[in-house]
């Protein structure tokens, strides 16, 4: 189990630092924050409205996600706004919630067009930017853009490395997604000097890749066993390169009965329950060293601002992030 006098996790930006920290975990949201069961394209009502109230309820981050296409076989469009242009406008309209993307699809996107979106979005929140980073797992978006889908895994470590190197002051190096020469910049730069960059999965790499380079790591939900076990690996492959602790978080989609104590059903990723058992849950989560869970009520079949209101006053109290782990 972990501690508060464990290692603190690195000083990356605001965001990085409020929403991870070690023994702790805190909660967020997935946008769209709306019930969308039926059908793939939520109707982004009140969207706006909702992500302050998140804000004013106490929860630590939003997350949104990079779906470029609505594919049927997917059944989910996610938010279908682009994430950056998004981010520009949760940026202006919230003061201290941590805007996250979970995650952005490196092989569908130029590096350089990356680094530059999320720089500014770091910018312009003051910090409040956290970048996760996947492959992608559909197959149909890569020839739409005339991409190799085999070849994913490479060009998601190239545009890892890319982006990395572009925090630098006038960077000079060359990769197979180009070579800025002698002199060029990229800016703005991030606010920490490098992008809090989160990676999903494998993403097709080994797992000591992924624990040497990634700033922490975004997982699936499963049973609390094997996660527990599978969270251990991952401090052991982080320990293992000489590193310090970094962070870990997964999605948990939750339909909650009106029943507090309604015993968890499985739903697509996640639980129909009642609040108490969803507390005695998220409980054990933070015991076996998740540091952070991005809520999706996409199933859920309650009032959506109701159901907010409710895990922000049974569950947030119990999580309080100040303490002396504090960077």
């Amino acid at each position: 189990m972990p501690t508060t006098t464990e290692p603190r996790f690195a000083a990356i930006n605001r965001a990085f630092a409020d929403t991870f920290r070690p023994g702790r975990l805190s909660l967020g949201l997935t946008v769209p924050i709306e019930s969308y069961p039926d059908g793939p394209v939520p109707t982004m009502a009140d969207h706006v409205d909702r992500v302050r109230l998140a804000e004013e309820l106490g929860f630590a981050a939003v997350w949104l996600r990079d779906v470029p296409f609505n594919v049927p076989s997917f059944g989910d469009a996610g938010q279908p706004y682009d994430p950056f242009v998004y981010l520009g406008l949760l940026a202006g309209a919230t003061e201290r919630i941590a805007l996250g993307v979970a995650s952005i699809i490196l092989p569908l996107r130029h590096p350089a067009h990356v680094a530059k979106a999320a720089a500014t979005a770091d910018v312009l929140s003051d910090g409040r930017l956290l970048l996760g980073v996947a492959s992608g797992d559909r197959p149909d978006e890569y020839p739409a853009m005339n991409l190799p889908f085999d070849s994913r895994a490479e060009r998601f470590r190239d545009s890892y490395q890319y982006i990395r190197r572009m925090a630098d002051d006038r960077p000079s190096f060359e990769s197979p997604l180009g070579s800025p020469g002698w002199g060029m910049d990229l800016i703005p730069k991030p606010t920490g000097g490098r992008l809090p960059m989160l990676i999903t999965g494998s993403s097709r790499q080994p797992p000591a890749w992924v624990a040497a380079n990634g700033d922490g790591w975004i997982t699936y939900p499963r049973p609390l066993p094997m996660q527990s076990q599978i969270i251990d690996g991952w401090r052991a492959d982080v320990a293992a390169a000489g590193l310090t602790p970094k962070p870990v978080m997964q999605p948990l989609y939750v339909d909650l009965a009106d029943n507090p104590t309604a015993p968890a059903t499985p739903i697509h990723l996640g639980f129909h329950l009642g609040i108490e058992t969803l507390t005695e849950h998220v409980q054990s989560l933070q015991r076996i060293g998740v540091n952070h869970v991005a809520i999706n009520l996409r199933f859920n079949r309650g009032d959506t601002a109701t159901t907010m209101t409710r895990l922000a006053e049974a569950l947030l109290p119990g999580l309080d992030p100040e303490g002396s782990d504090r960077p």
